[in-house]
Formats: C-alpha cells, structure tokens, sequence
C-alpha cells in the first residue's frame, strides 16, 4: 500500500434513486391538463387533493405526485433506499440530529416512510417498500422490460430525472447529504470569497439526482424546478415545437450547459413550477474516487457551454413566491 495506511470510512450506498415528489399547484385542473397533455405522463391513481403521474418508462407507480394548494413549490422529494436494513441504517443515523421529523404510513403506492428536513427546511421522504407499475390493457407494451406503451402524445417524457432546489446555506444543505444520506459531490460552484454558491449531488452512477442553488432573496426552503429524461437532443427540440404549439411559455433553451453539460429546456407549468425536460441521465459518473469538479466566478460568467445568455428569470424566478414563501 503506497502512502498513508489510514482507511476512510466505508461509503455510505443506502439511497438507491431519487423515487418521486410532491408539487404544489394553485391550479390544478390546468396544471394536470400540462402534465398529461403536454408532456405525455400518465395518470396512476387519485387520493384527496393528490393525483399520481408517470412517465412512460418509470418502474414504479408514480414518479409525481401534483396536489391542489393555495400556492406552488415543492411538497417533498423522496427517495427509495437500496433495501428495508438501508432505511434502518438512514433512520438510526438521523435520530437525534435535529432534522429527523418522524415516520408516516406511506403514500398511494409505496410502504411506510421516515421524514426528515435539510438544514434549509426541504421536507425529505425516505422509503422502500414499493408499487412496481403494471401496464394492463392498452398501456401494456409489446417489450415486457419496458415499464409501459409509448404513449404517442406531447413530449413523452421518459421518466423523472432530477430535481433543484433553492437554499439559503449550500454547504450546510451539502454536509446534510453527504453525512446523513450519503450523497456524493460531483459538481459545485464556489464564490471567490470561499461561499458555496450551488451543488450538484449523486447517489447513483448519473452525474447527479439533485442540484441545489443559492436563492437570491435568501428565503428558506424555496423550489427551483424538477426535470424529466429525454431520449435526445432531437426528443428536446421537438419538445420545444410541442411547447410552442400548445401555447407554453419557454423560459430558455434549448440549449446546453456548461456545468455537467446537461442539453436542456426550461418551461413553466400552469401553476408557476418551473419544469425542465433534458437528456440529463446521458452522462455518467463511474469512478468510485470521483473528485468533485469547482467552478469559480469567472468561469461561470463565461456562461452556458453555448447557446443563448442565460435568462435573468433563471436566477430570480422560485416556488412559492417570495411574499408567499413567508
């Protein structure tokens, strides 16, 4: 052995994937009408407030879960862990560390779940007892390993991706993750003076699940967007048309980033929620001792990798509203 013989601890591999989450919307009826009409998801199930949607491809019985609210944002994100002795592990080591919120019974489609809250007051939901979709009828596909029928409608968005957050305190959110969760750190921005200014994480071999962001009004607990995988740039392209035509308004793109080089398009759905369709999952992290990529402020006013200026609304524009968000 070359060097220091001083073993690291053990990685931490208990969360499998990022499994669904709940968004709020002050219009439900037209925000439903989005999701199903415009991006092809479909309806999995009904309970009170709640409808259940899914993409064509997504193994479990719902990747979203869109409740009527008073305003928008982010309910809560979920994440399946690898097996039951994973959740165990997860719950003994956020008791007792002020984050922990308690178990719930599960949700339509999934067993009992232990909540707990990130340092900037995002509600997450931890599971593994689940749902695997069954497509009968005329959702049945004709390849028994794909999850349902190509749906033939809108964007056909293939499953859920990844989703961003706004927070006050990055690095406290990243050592949540990292320590709790056991998130890897694979890209991040850091200020000149020191402050982390985002965060992209993985718990996975794609090059991340979450991002999170610092938000400009420094307003806690605040919602950036959430993002569905594409097949490929021409499936975003396309989408841009389908967009167009059904007379959603798109933010930016498509074009692509500089930071983990994700081809995307930004719309924003009925209710406010910004929605991003990408091909995301395309690139991969294999390396076990992957060393997390900074970029500094100079190199992030150079921009995206190409394409238009980033929109200034992508840096101010969160759900819940400010005024509502207080």
């Amino acid at each position: 052995m070359v060097g220091d013989t001083h073993m690291a601890p053990e990685p931490i591999m208990d969360i499998a994937h990022l499994g669904h989450l709940e968004l709020l919307t002050p219009k439900p009826e037209e925000s439903l009408r989005f999701f199903v009409d415009v991006l092809g998801m479909t309806e999995s199930g009904r309970q009170g407030d709640s409808v259940y949607l899914r993409g064509w491809d997504d193994y479990e019985r719902y990747s979203l879960k869109l409740t009527a609210s008073r305003t928008s944002g982010m309910q809560h994100m979920a994440f399946r862990t690898r097996s039951q002795q994973a959740l165990e592990r997860r719950v003994a080591a956020l008791k007792g560390s002020g984050f922990e919120i308690g178990w719930n019974e599960g949700d339509l489609g999934h067993g009992p779940a232990y909540v707990c809250r990130d340092p900037d007051g995002h509600q997450v939901e931890l599971y593994y007892e689940t749902e695997w979709y069954r497509a009968e009828g005329a959702l049945k596909p004709a390849l028994k390993n794909q999850a349902q029928r190509f749906p033939a409608r809108g964007v056909n968005v293939r499953r859920l991706d990844h989703l961003n957050c706004l927070a006050v305190d990055i690095r406290a959110n990243r050592i949540f993750f990292e320590d709790y969760l056991g998130f890897r750190l694979t890209e991040q921005i850091v200020l000149d003076d020191g402050t982390e200014a985002a965060m992209w994480m993985t718990c996975t071999n794609k090059s991340y699940d979450f991002a999170y962001s610092r938000d400009h009004s420094g307003t806690k607990g605040r919602f950036h967007h959430l993002t569905f995988a594409l097949d490929s740039r021409e499936e975003i392209l396309r989408a841009a048309d389908i967009f167009l035509e059904a007379g959603v308004h798109i933010e930016t793109g498509p074009h692509k980033h500089a930071i983990q080089q994700t081809f995307f398009l930004y719309v924003y759905e009925p209710g406010g929620n910004r929605v991003e369709v990408a091909n995301a999952g395309a690139r991969l992290i294999l390396a076990p001792d992957w060393k997390p990529i900074r970029w500094s402020e100079e190199e992030r006013r150079k921009g995206q990798a190409w394409g238009l200026k980033t929109i200034a609304s992508f840096h101010t524009h969160g759900t819940p509203p400010v005024d509502a968000a207080h």
